[in-house]
């Protein structure tokens, strides 16, 4: 084994820019997949993250009119939902979360800014099932809020910003429709690219209860529900359905009567699509590192015919077809382990330097996956297996004779 080590560093010396030459198209190879999958990795935990904004499989439901006619009653009746209909679907389904939502503009003023603002009326359960992370030193409403109709807001960070500038507006009053609120916490920052009723930063949350009393709004404008177990998540919509059809007298089949967004079906969708992108990259990122491997298989056969007589000679003092051929397959292998793992280590270099671009924002941040450095290593360990395979089977088979006379 250290011979053919000892070889390997004479034929290198020997001819330095074919070495170097052949070196450069495994780095490049390499790097082009690893940086490949790297970005299309971050890209889509960035995309995910930003679909994710709304909340982790929530189902957005809201009340419409039959489309059916059912047990003698006409189709086109409207369905009006309250917060009883919400609390029947708490203690009927197992392992949901649910929280009703009415919606209204409410004129927001302290001070002489006046604006005005979507106003949500929510249940305490609303923040988990709408990933609504208050910031430090606040909180979202919370039961006894809700009990009690108190008088607390919890409001979105921009628009806390526009309200407050650089203010904190936690323990602070505002006005809404001309009453008081006392303000519990703030958004956490988020990133969101989908919404039903405008994005979370520029909204006002306060407890169903109080709304309700305010305005005198008596039926939900929708309402919210996810699933702990995602997988049950179109089980949990099915359930629903019959439930609010038993209650209210419509056919369970009516699929206009009660409006599903189910967000785990865009989940899905877009996981499929960034998983065909990411192999998309990794085939354009594989042919770049095959004309590397191309060019190692042209190197290797040009070192054969260098060496025929050398072979020839190895071969009549005794040595082994088989020797012979391990000692190209190890030559080659080692040439592609060192472009390879210079390859990976320029990969690393830029994705570590990567944030400091402030580009992440857009494309996330690239990272090496365990599932794409071992992909990156089968197909480099299998591209400088082929392209030493063949020069060196035709090392293996030269007549000793023959080649003596070369």
């Amino acid at each position: 084994m250290l011979n053919i080590f000892r070889q390997l560093m004479r034929d290198t010396r020997s001819q330095k820019l074919r070495t170097l030459l052949t070196l450069f198209g495994m780095i490049w190879g390499t790097a082009a997949v690893s940086l490949l999958l790297a970005f299309g990795d971050g890209l889509h935990k960035r995309l995910l993250k930003d679909n994710l904004g709304i909340g982790n499989g929530v189902v957005i439901a809201w009340p419409a009119r039959t489309a059916m006619p059912f047990e003698g009653l006409s189709k086109g009746r409207y369905i009006k939902i309250d917060d009883s209909d919400i609390h029947l679907l708490r203690n009927k389904t197992f392992g949901a979360v649910f929280s009703a939502e009415y919606m209204q503009g409410f004129k927001l003023q302290r001070g002489t800014k006046v604006l005005s603002v979507g106003v949500s009326g929510v249940d305490p359960d609303f923040s988990e099932i709408r990933n609504l992370i208050p910031e430090a030193g606040g909180r979202f409403i919370n039961p006894l809020d809700q009990e009690l109709k108190r008088r607390v807001a919890f409001i979105g960070n921009e628009l806390a910003e526009q309200v407050f500038a650089r203010e904190s507006p936690v323990g602070r009053t505002i006005q809404l429709q001309g009453s008081p609120f006392l303000i519990v916490g703030v958004l956490k920052k988020k990133t969101q690219n989908s919404s039903y009723s405008g994005r979370d930063s520029g909204k006002i949350y306060i407890p169903a209860a109080t709304f309700r009393m305010m305005t005198g709004q008596k039926y939900v404008g929708n309402f919210v529900f996810f699933s702990r177990d995602i997988s049950q998540t179109e089980a949990l919509i099915k359930n629903v359905r019959q439930i609010m059809a038993a209650r209210h007298r419509f056919d369970p089949g009516d699929e206009q009567a009660i409006g599903f967004w189910d967000t785990t079906e865009n989940t899905k969708f877009f996981n499929s699509f960034m998983t065909a992108f990411k192999i998309f990259l990794g085939i354009i990122g594989s042919l770049t590192m095959i004309v590397g491997g191309i060019g190692i298989s042209n190197i290797m056969n040009v070192v054969v015919e260098e060496r025929t007589r050398e072979i020839g000679i190895k071969m009549a003092l005794g040595a082994k077809p088989r020797m012979i051929l391990a000692q190209f397959l190890i030559e080659t292998l080692t040439i592609t382990a060192v472009g390879g793992s210079i390859g990976m280590l320029i990969t690393m270099g830029i994705c570590a330097v990567f944030p400091a671009l402030n580009l992440t924002e857009y494309v996330g941040i690239p990272t090496i996956s365990t599932g794409a450095a071992i992909l990156t290593i089968t197909i480099l360990g299998l591209i400088g297996f082929i392209s030493g395979f063949f020069p060196a089977r035709s090392a293996a088979n030269l007549d000793p004779v023959t080649a003596m006379k070369m």
